[in-house]
Order: structure tokens, then sequence, then C-alpha cells
């Protein structure tokens, strides 16, 4: 019977696979590198979306690469087609840092945000639901005191990991010429691709070795007296973080925009790191005098990360 149902799962699993199409960009000139793209990639967990997966110019399948799995996907390769008319330019950067011999050779794997799902996908859910009945119903007082959208009966960050854990990674695995453990897996983004990353190493260490979290959006949503919601990840970091040595993790912050309101709570990640046992070589968080809460600002230190995570 075990086995009868194994086959089904693997059966379902190829079928499900076997229905994705992907097709190369063209213009080619706006990248460095190739770019392929899945219009709508299937899954049973959440709404369907781009994803976009970034190969250097010498991709090879006679190489073995390690794979960077991004958020905010629609952000990262081209201003032209952005909301604000600004990108974080990783192919140009990734592209660079390779050609210098600085770092290993890796993939990025895109995945597009919903917007009006963004916030639900991405909000850690565990921190939340560790919460009291009084702190979640002050959260949406404040929450409709300012007519931000936040739901907590949707927040789907689980759901979203395993997306990534359950659907896309095997496909990404299967498709390329990839390494596929921990030590050679890695997951960055920023503001709430912050929080997910942060996340996703912490639920998944046996899937991800490395997370980036710049500009990592403690407040949750908007900055209120007496917030909560800081600490509920604080503590949650307390208990799940990874072992160090066997996993990196990098923070990072501006000063200005919305990172201004993460400067009074970065203490807690140094201590929670330190805790840890996690040292300069596991772990970094790093404050960037005059920056804000913008892509042209995550542009200008992406290499940091990368070279913390892909260095040689």
């Amino acid at each position: 019977m075990k086995q009868i149902l194994l086959f089904l799962l693997c059966s379902c699993f190829a079928f499900s696979q076997s229905k994705i199409t992907s097709y190369a960009l063209e213009n080619a000139e706006k990248f460095e590198g190739n770019i392929e793209r899945i219009d709508s990639f299937p899954s049973k967990y959440i709404v369907p979306r781009t994803v976009d997966v970034w190969l250097p110019k010498n991709y090879a399948k006679t190489k073995k690469y390690n794979v960077l799995y991004m958020h905010d996907g629609q952000m990262l390769f081209d201003a032209t087609t952005t909301w604000n008319k600004q990108e974080w330019r990783i192919d140009e950067v990734a592209s660079q840092l390779m050609q210098e011999n600085k770092v290993n050779n890796f993939i990025v794997v895109a995945i597009w945000n919903i917007p009006n799902l963004r916030h639900m996908d991405l909000y850690p859910k565990k921190p939340y639901e560790s919460l009291s009945n009084e702190l979640k119903d002050r959260i949406q007082m404040e929450a409709k005191k300012s007519q931000f959208p936040f739901d907590d009966s949707k927040i789907n960050s689980d759901n979203y990991l395993k997306f990534i854990v359950e659907e896309l990674k095997p496909y990404i695995d299967k498709k390329y010429s990839v390494f596929t453990t921990a030590n050679h897996t890695a997951i960055m983004g920023s503001s709430m691709g912050g929080l997910i990353s942060m996340y996703a190493l912490c639920e998944y260490p046996n899937v991800f070795g490395k997370a980036a979290c710049l500009s990592t959006h403690w407040i949750g949503f908007r900055e209120f007296e007496n917030n909560p919601i800081p600490e509920s990840f604080f503590t949650y970091m307390e208990k799940k973080l990874p072992e160090a040595k066997n996993h990196k993790i990098y923070f990072d912050y501006g000063t200005e925009t919305l990172d201004a309101f993460y400067l009074k709570y970065e203490y807690r990640v140094d201590e929670i790191l330190k805790a840890k046992g996690y040292t300069n070589v596991d772990a970094q968080n790093l404050k960037f005098e005059g920056e804000n809460h913008s892509e042209a600002s995550w542009q200008k230190r992406i290499h940091i990360p990368l070279e913390f995570m892909f260095g040689k």
C-alpha cells in the first residue's frame, strides 16, 4: 500500500512538473546573462505567479551552480518595467562578481510577488501566532486605524515556503545544473522579503544554508506605540535560528525613510546572533548611513551579501 501511495505521489509530481513551460526573454541586450521565464508557475499552496530564472553568460550544463532564491522578482532586472523605475541590478552585479572571480558561480530564481497578496505571503506566520489574542486584537485595531490591509486570517507565509521547497526547488534542481544541498542554496530579499528569508532559514535549515535580509521590516506593517511585532520575531529567532557554523545569515539596514524605524531594534538582532554563537564569519548586521528603503539603495550594496554568501 505504501509503495502504491509513493508511486501515485511521484506520478502526480511528475505530471505537474511536466506542464511547466519556460521561454527565454527577448531583448537580451537589457540583461547581463540570460533569463528564462515561467509565466504562471503552478502551485497547490499559493496563487500561481511568474518565476524568472537568471543564468550567467557562461552557464553550461557541464558546470554546477549554487542557487539563490529571491522574492519580489519583478523588481530585480529591468527598471523600465518596475512600478518605481528602479531595480536591484542583480544580473549586472552578479556577473561582475563572477568575472572578477570573487564569488562561486550561482543562478538566481526570481519569484514575482502578487501586489495585493504580497504582505500576507511574506509575513512570518509562527511569530504572529505566538502572540496573545489581546496583542493580536491591538495589531488589528492599529491596522484598521491606518487603513493598512493586514488580515491575520490570511497570513500565508507557511504555504509560500512550501511552494518554494516542495514545488519550485524540485523543478529547479531537475532542470538546471545546480548543487541541491543546503550549503549551496541561499535565499534573499528586502523589507518583507527580508522577514520571509529569515523565516525560511529557521523553518527549513536543511534546505537553505544561507539567508540575506536587507532592510528587514521588523515593524511588520507600520510603526505604532508599544508595537509587539518586532519582539515576536526576535523571540522566534531566539528559539529557531539554526546553529552557527553550518549556516550564514546577513542583515542590514539604512537610516532613512522606512529604515529609520528599524534602528532601535537592531541591538536585539546583534544580541541574538551573539547568543546563538554566530561570529563575523557566519553572520553580519550592517548599518548603511544615509541609505533609504529602496531598490536604488539596495543595488549599491548587494555585492556585500552576495560575496558573504558565495564568496571564494
